[in-house]
């Protein structure tokens, strides 16, 4: 792989762990980002001064650097700029098509329901106008959510009309072009499925658990692999997202798929044509299954073979750290926390001097811990040990 080249869009904390990967495999790594002081340029060879949303601006940028390859982690928009620059540069990646039909929540649940693949019923909202004749239609308890946006930003549970209404310049706010998405609110288990796509086939690398912070905002707040559910449920679940790939047009790549099994079956909720962010990619799939994600979609934007095969039976979770109200004066104890049998990883989002407050959205938890046990149980365990040992002073 000598003199190979990466361009990797963005450098935040995200990108973080596939700056790294491409370092240790002998890359020269360039990254693009509109935040000179973003933390993951400091491990690059070159940094580019663009929003990773700016399509023109990471096109030159890959021309410039000659890059070989181009990826990015755990973040959708930006997608649409990678698929714009393969296309354009004749590099291996999603089409701009694909892009689309998963970063467009209206236009990839429409792809869902045309395929036939199972979905909550869904509404189009283009202003308050249309909201009572959407919600009439949906019923109520309903979601309401954004159709351009990520990490649960402007996603949230109305039980009733009011709920709605007040509820409605939240939600339209989080969504770029204004529009929003009312569907029907799906009980049951919530799973995502790491997929990684090969000439046209899905392959299923794993399925994870979710825990979330319920209503009204429904924010993640652990994740733990494998799946604890039946083999007969896992079965339908694969069969799912192998047809919710082939809805959107993903013939190749990594995806990330979303969904709830309901008591009639699992229904997907929404997928990104990208890895998991979360830590799910990055950090429970090698821990649990030793497919090292980021390196497989490294090597696919490179035109590398891959190498998909389980190489560990374990299990993996991630607990995310969260704290009161107010500013956040000193964080303290990792090194205790490390001490538990079984902890990996512990990350921090934010640090003393930032705000701290209700968890709204991914953006607002403080931190993470990541463990792997011989099973799922032990792994859960030892995420919470650990956090509990972790002291979040906060004024």
């Amino acid at each position: 792989m000598a003199n190979k080249k990466l361009l990797i869009v963005g450098a935040s904390i995200l990108q973080v762990p596939a700056i790294r990967k491409a370092k240790e495999m002998g890359l020269t790594v360039g990254v693009a980002d509109y935040d000179p002081h973003a933390v993951g340029i400091q491990f690059a060879d070159r940094y580019f001064n663009c929003s990773t949303l700016d399509k023109e601006g990471v096109l030159q940028a890959a021309r410039t650097f000659r890059a070989d390859g181009i990826m990015t982690m755990a973040t959708d928009m930006p997608m649409r700029t990678i698929a714009y620059v393969c296309a354009n540069m004749d590099l291996r990646g999603i089409s701009e098509e694909c892009a689309l039909n998963c970063t467009d929540k209206i236009q990839m649940i429409r792809r869902f329901r045309q395929n036939c693949v199972p979905c909550p019923k869904f509404e189009e909202v283009s202003g308050q106008t249309d909201l009572e004749v959407a919600v009439g239609l949906i019923g109520f308890p309903c979601i309401m959510k954004p159709a351009d946006n990520s990490g649960s930003r402007g996603v949230v549970l109305c039980r009733g009309q009011e709920d709605c209404f007040s509820e409605y310049e939240y939600s339209a706010g989080a969504s770029r072009n204004g529009k929003i998405l009312i569907e029907e609110y799906m009980t049951g288990p919530e799973v995502s499925v790491e997929v990684f796509a090969e000439n046209g086939n899905a392959h299923i690398l794993q399925i994870t658990d979710k825990i979330t912070t319920g209503a009204p905002h429904f924010v993640e707040l652990g994740h733990s692999q494998p799946t604890r559910l039946t083999d007969d449920v896992c079965a339908q679940i694969k069969a799912v997202a192998g047809c919710a790939c082939k809805a959107v047009g993903l013939e190749n790549g990594p995806a990330h798929l979303e969904m709830i099994v309901t008591e009639t079956g699992p229904k997907m909720v929404e997928m990104g044509a990208r890895m998991g962010g979360d830590c799910i990619t990055s950090h429970l799939v090698p821990l649990s299954t030793g497919i090292d994600m980021t390196e497989q979609t490294i090597r696919y934007a490179l035109g590398l073979p891959l190498d998909l095969e389980p190489k560990l039976k374990k299990a993996s979770a991630v607990n995310f750290l969260t704290a009161r109200t107010g500013i956040i004066s000193e964080i303290k104890n990792a090194d205790l926390a490390y001490g538990i049998e079984g902890v990996k990883d512990i990350g921090f989002f934010k640090q003393a001097g930032d705000r701290s407050g209700e968890i709204k959205s991914s953006s607002d938890r403080i931190g993470f811990v990541v463990a792997q046990c011989d099973t799922v149980e032990s792994a859960i365990a030892a995420c919470r040990t650990a956090a509990e040992k972790i002291k979040i002073e906060v004024d």
